[in-house]
């Protein structure tokens, strides 16, 4: 096993992995009735505006609770609680892949959004082999001050504070206990690496690096959507989480671990 997380390191450091993943990002999407290929932007809008994901709105605050709970775990025993944290985030990136790109519509019919259901599900994989490996070791540790901007940009998306109806800001309580973040790629990826950011550098940087890449593309493109080819500029800022923190999360998954680093204190 050792070896084979080896091999994925080496090849998370080549520069072609990061092309291949780019490339798979624009798959063609997939839709029960023909399209004109020049409609796959309404196609992809009509998937991820009522995707099979928020079905069922009576679980969407299970899924605020449950990432409440394991942070609180993890703060109270630390390593213990790792493979827990590996299984909860590999289960809901495979939903995010299959089930937040997936939709019956009325005019397209059953489509999914194949490239971000690929590039997700292999993102999922790397997880699933982190829960078998576990080469995290989740303590929360005393980080440099300037490292703890992604606790309140990781909460932002956690909390998506934004109106369904008016798309507008919404900052009440009832959005931060009931909405869909819980059950929404884009705002859960930013908690997933701000945990894995606060627990530097005994984390699995494979991880980290393929996820981070897979966020900065995501956030990238839904940027451009809502600030350049719509009018809703909320939806572009509560997607600023994501680009910021994968930014930064491949960014730390590249530099070089000092030895006075590895030996550091735990917070907790």
């Amino acid at each position: 096993m050792f070896a084979i997380q080896q091999r994925l390191e080496t090849l998370t450091h080549k520069w072609w992995f990061y092309l291949v993943l780019l490339a798979l990002f624009f798959l063609p999407t997939y839709s029960a009735r023909p399209f004109d290929p020049r409609r796959t932007s309404d196609v992809i809008t009509a998937v991820l505006s009522n995707p099979l994901i928020y079905s069922y709105p009576s679980i969407m605050p299970i899924f605020k609770a449950l990432p409440v709970l394991l942070a609180l775990a993890l703060a109270l025993w630390g390593d213990k609680v790792t493979r827990l944290v590996n299984i909860y985030v590999t289960l809901t990136i495979f939903l995010f892949a299959w089930f937040q790109n997936a939709a019956l519509t009325p005019e397209f019919g059953f489509a999914v959004v194949l490239g971000n259901a690929v590039v997700y599900s292999l993102v999922a994989l790397v997880w699933c082999w982190e829960t078998v490996i576990k080469v995290n070791e989740l303590h929360l540790r005393r980080q440099p001050l300037w490292r703890y901007w992604v606790i309140p940009v990781g909460f932002l998306a956690f909390w998506f504070p934004l109106n369904p109806e008016t798309l507008g800001p919404d900052f009440s309580l009832a959005q931060l206990l009931t909405n869909n973040a819980g059950l929404t790629l884009c705002m859960m990826l930013p908690v997933y690496l701000a945990i894995l950011i606060l627990c530097y550098p005994t984390i699995n940087r494979a991880a980290l690096r393929i996820t981070s890449f897979a966020g900065i593309v995501t956030a990238c493109l839904n940027v451009l959507q809502w600030f350049f080819f719509t009018s809703y500029t909320w939806l572009g800022i509560f997607h600023l989480p994501l680009l910021t923190i994968s930014l930064y999360g491949i960014f730390l998954s590249f530099s070089q671990v000092p030895k006075s680093v590895v030996k550091e204190n735990r917070v907790l």
